[in-house]
C-alpha cells in the first residue's frame, strides 16, 4: 500500500493563487526598497553553525535547525561523548551547519567577508526564507519568508526615521491602513535594568519582557523572578508596566525614572529625536507609538527597536520588526560598524490582507485569453494567433487538445479567464476570430491581422 504523502509541521504548499498573492506583496515591498535606495543581495539558506549560534540568546539558539554532517557522522563521535547523551556536546560533533534563523546575522557575516567590495554606508535588501524550530500556530511557521532592509556604516538617527517612513509607504501601498509602528530603545531597557539593580541580568530581563503581549504582566514577573531578578527589583520596574499618555508625556516620565542612568537617558533623547522628526515629516496612514515595554528578545539590538501591529481588530502577532545594532559585525572581526534594519513578515501580512479582503481581484486571473482548440488545422492557426498575442504582452494560451467545447469553456471558467477566443473552421475560412467576454457573454469578431489591436484593447480594459 502506497504511503500517504505529508509535509513537515509548520511548512506549507502554495497554490497558484496563493503564489500570485505572495508575489503581489513581495513586488510592492521590493518596489519601495529600491525607491529608498536599497540594493539586493542573497545569502545561502544554511550557514556554518558557528556563524549563527550565540547570536540570538538561549531561546533563539534552541530554535535553530541543525543539519547533520554528511557520511557516517556517528562513527566519528568518541565513546565518551556518545554515551553521555548530552545533546549539546553531541551536536557539536555531528553538525557543523545550520539553516539560517534570520537574515540579519548572515548579512553581518556578508558585510565582513565583502567589506572591500562594499561602499559604506551600505543599504541592502534581502527577500528569502528562514527557518525556526518553533511551535506552529496561526501566523507562526517553521519555514517563512523575511523581507529585510538594512543599512550599515551610518549611525545617524535619520536612518530610523527613514525606516518608519518605509513601513508607512509599504503598508499604505498595500491598502493596509491603520498599522501601528511601535518604537522603543534598548538603551532605555538597559537603563531600567541598571536603576532597579538588575544590570547583570539585562538579557533575562528583556527576554521575559518580550513575552508581555503573549503571557501577560504577572507571568512575565514570575519568569523574571525565576531568572534571578528580585521581587524588589521588579517592584522598582513597575512604572514600566503602568506608563500611559502621549509619547512626550511618557518620555518625561522616563526622564524621571532614568535620571541616574546615563545609558538610559541617551535612549530617551534618541527616541525624542526620532519621534519628533517623524512627526514633522508626517506619515500617510500608519501610527507611530512609543511602547516602553517593547523589548524584542534578540540580543544584538542596542538602540531603537521597532515592531509593527496590524490594524485594530485583526488578531495577529507583529507583521514587522527590527532595530539598531551597534556592533553586530564586530563578532566577525569588523568592529565599530553600526547598523539598523527592519523586516516585513510576508506570511503574516498575507493573512492580514486575506482577512481584510484587500487583495486585488485581478490576482485571481492567471490568463488574459484562452484560445479554444477545434482540431489540427484550426489548432495550428490558433497557436499562431496566441503567439502574436503573447508578443503583444497578453498572457495567452491554447487549450492543448480538441476536447468538447463545453469542457474547454469549463476549463476557462475554472481558471477565471476573462476572454475566450473561438477560431473554428468557419472563422478560419473568413480570416477572422471571435472573442467571447466570459463575464458579460458578449461576442465580437476581429480580422486575424487585427490581433495586435485586440491585445491593446484587452490591456486597456484591465
Amino acid at each position: 500500500m502506497a504511503q500517504k504523502p505529508s509535509i513537515p509541521k509548520g511548512t506549507r504548499d502554495f497554490s497558484p493563487a496563493e503564489v500570485s498573492k505572495r508575489t503581489y506583496i513581495i513586488q510592492i515591498i521590493k518596489k519601495h526598497f529600491e525607491t529608498y535606495g536599497f540594493q539586493p543581495i542573497e545569502t545561502p539558506s544554511f550557514e556554518n553553525s558557528e556563524t549563527l549560534m550565540g547570536k540570538y540568546g538561549d531561546e533563539g539558539d534552541r530554535l535553530i535547525f541543525k543539519i547533520l554532517n554528511s557520511g557516517d557522522f556517528i562513527s566519528k563521535v568518541d565513546d565518551v561523548t556518545y554515551s553521555s547523551k548530552n545533546s549539546a556536546s553531541l551536536t557539536q560533533k555531528i553538525s557543523e551547519k545550520a539553516l539560517r534563523y534570520d537574515l540579519t546575522v548572515p548579512f553581518a557575516r556578508y558585510v565582513v567577508m565583502h567589506q572591500n567590495e562594499i561602499d559604506f554606508p551600505f543599504k541592502r535588501y534581502q527577500i528569502q526564507p528562514v527557518w525556526r524550530a518553533d511551535r506552529p500556530q496561526k501566523g507562526r511557521f517553521r519555514e517563512f519568508y523575511q523581507c529585510d532592509a538594512d543599512v550599515v556604516g551610518a549611525d545617524s538617527l535619520l536612518q530610523e526615521v527613514e525606516f518608519v517612513q518605509l513601513y508607512d509607504a509599504v503598508f499604505t501601498d498595500l491598502g493596509l491602513k491603520g498599522c501601528t509602528i511601535k518604537i522603543n530603545n534598548r538603551k532605555i531597557l538597559s537603563g531600567i535594568a541598571e536603576v532597579i539593580g538588575a544590570k547583570r541580568l539585562l538579557v533575562d530581563f528583556t527576554v521575559a519582557l518580550d513575552k508581555l503581549d503573549k503571557i501577560g504582566e504577572e507571568k512575565v514577573k514570575v519568569e523574571m523572578m525565576e531568572k534571578g531578578i528580585s521581587e524588589g527589583a521588579i517592584a522598582k520596574a513597575q512604572p514600566l508596566f503602568e506608563m500611559t499618555g502621549t509619547a512626550s508625556e511618557q518620555l518625561e516620565q522616563l526622564k524621571t525614572l532614568l535620571a541616574n542612568s546615563e545609558v538610559g537617558m541617551r535612549g530617551v533623547y534618541e527616541l525624542e529625536e526620532i519621534i519628533s522628526t517623524a512627526s514633522t515629516i508626517g506619515l500617510q496612514s500608519a501610527h507611530l507609538q512609543l511602547d516602553v515595554t517593547l523589548a524584542r528578545g534578540l540580543n544584538y539590538y542596542t538602540g531603537a527597536i521597532f515592531e509593527v501591529a496590524a490594524p485594530e481588530g485583526v488578531s495577529m502577532g507583529s507583521i514587522g520588526g527590527g532595530g539598531r545594532y551597534d556592533d553586530l559585525t564586530g563578532i566577525f572581526g569588523l568592529p565599530n560598524v553600526s547598523g539598523v534594519g527592519i523586516s516585513f513578515g510576508l506570511d503574516r501580512i498575507y493573512l492580514v490582507l486575506e482577512e481584510l479582503n484587500l487583495f486585488p481581484d485581478s490576482l485571481d486571473t492567471s490568463l488574459d485569453v484562452l484560445c479554444l482548440n477545434f482540431g489540427k488545422g484550426e489548432g495550428l492557426a490558433s497557436l499562431k494567433l496566441v503567439s502574436t498575442l503573447r508578443k503583444a504582452g497578453l498572457r495567452a494560451d491554447l487549450y492543448p487538445s480538441d476536447a468538447k467545447v463545453q469542457k474547454q469553456f469549463k476549463y476557462a471558467d475554472k481558471r477565471n479567464v476573462p476572454y475566450v477566443i473561438l477560431l473554428g473552421e468557419q472563422e478560419l475560412a473568413e480570416g477572422k476570430f471571435v472573442v467571447k467576454n466570459m463575464k458579460t457573454g458578449d461576442q465580437k469578431s476581429y480580422d486575424l491581422d487585427a490581433a495586435p489591436q485586440f491585445a491593446e484593447a484587452v490591456k486597456f480594459d484591465f
